[in-house]
């Protein structure tokens, strides 16, 4: 278990407090599993779970900017993250869904214009991933990758979302998180979305600690069985409606307790990152 010290300048004493550990092994201890989940699931059609813990299953075109990832790990075992279509050619993950400190992907399959991740819709293999030169492995910081493809149309069914404006904080404010990740307790595969509402950072660095929650990462409650699960990692938190939808985060991480374990989610605050992304579009 971490531990971090918070000083009490007036009195002069230190107080240590055990911070709640994230995972960041995400490959091995979720990743890896769900893909196997949802592959299962979708071969069997099993579409009586949950995802997105809480989600509701979307609809074809609903997420358009939404882009599912197969992962090809350098051992050859497959994981899974999602990401969010930022152009043509550029789409925005977290950057452990390419690098953790124990696993390294060699190869990502694109998925878009599908709420399924194995089959149907528009499919593109890439290599080309850009992790930020500041990502840390350990404690998330810095948690953001692009990914090139070919060129992709837009049409009804995939379309960018656009970058967030304004230096707002976003606490209190209701946002859309999309994915097809896996829970412990359900083993459906299909896209599905949800609404979580942003926190202050103060309360989550008081959980995780303030080397996790840095200035350049929000957090979401995770209340009435809604919020982020394994496979979700790498996709969007936005506010607004398509088309005119605004990417806030992209999210990076929860407890090592697992997606059940109600505690908040960490996503990394994409207005720290404006001039980072749009020099790379």
């Amino acid at each position: 278990m971490k531990l971090f010290s918070v000083v009490f300048a007036t009195v002069g004493l230190a107080l240590t407090v055990a911070a709640e550990p994230i995972n960041i092994n995400y490959h091995e201890d979720f990743g890896i599993p769900a893909a196997t989940r949802i592959k299962y699931a979708e071969q069997a059609r099993d579409f009586d779970g949950s995802r997105v813990l809480g989600g509701q299953i979307s609809n074809l075109g609903q997420n358009p900017h939404f882009g599912g990832l197969i992962i090809l790990l350098d051992d050859f075992r497959q994981s899974v993250c999602g990401s969010s279509l930022l152009s043509n050619t550029r789409l925005v993950t977290a950057a452990h869904c390419w690098r953790t400190a124990i696993s390294q992907a060699i190869e990502l399959t694109v998925v878009l214009a599908s709420v399924n991740l194995f089959s149907g819709g528009v499919r593109i293999v890439t290599s080309d991933v850009e992790l930020h030169a500041a990502y840390n492995s350990v404690n998330l910081n810095n948690d953001i990758a692009i990914i090139r493809i070919s060129h992709v149309p837009y049409s009804h069914v995939v379309q960018r979302i656009l970058l967030p404006t304004g230096d707002s904080d976003y606490a209190g404010t209701w946002g859309t998180t999309v994915g097809i990740g896996s829970s412990s307790n359900a083993d459906i595969g299909v896209q599905q979305h949800a609404q979580l509402q942003v926190i202050r950072n103060e309360e989550c660095a008081a959980l995780y600690g303030p080397s996790v929650v840095t200035s350049s990462k929000l957090c979401t409650a995770t209340t009435g069985g809604r919020g982020i699960c394994g496979g979700d990692v790498g996709g969007p938190l936005s506010i607004g409606d398509v088309p005119s939808a605004q990417l806030i985060g992209i999210v990076s991480f929860y407890s090592q307790s697992g997606c059940d374990s109600a505690l908040p989610a960490g996503f990394t605050r994409v207005t720290s990152y404006l001039s980072w992304i749009q020099a790379r579009l």
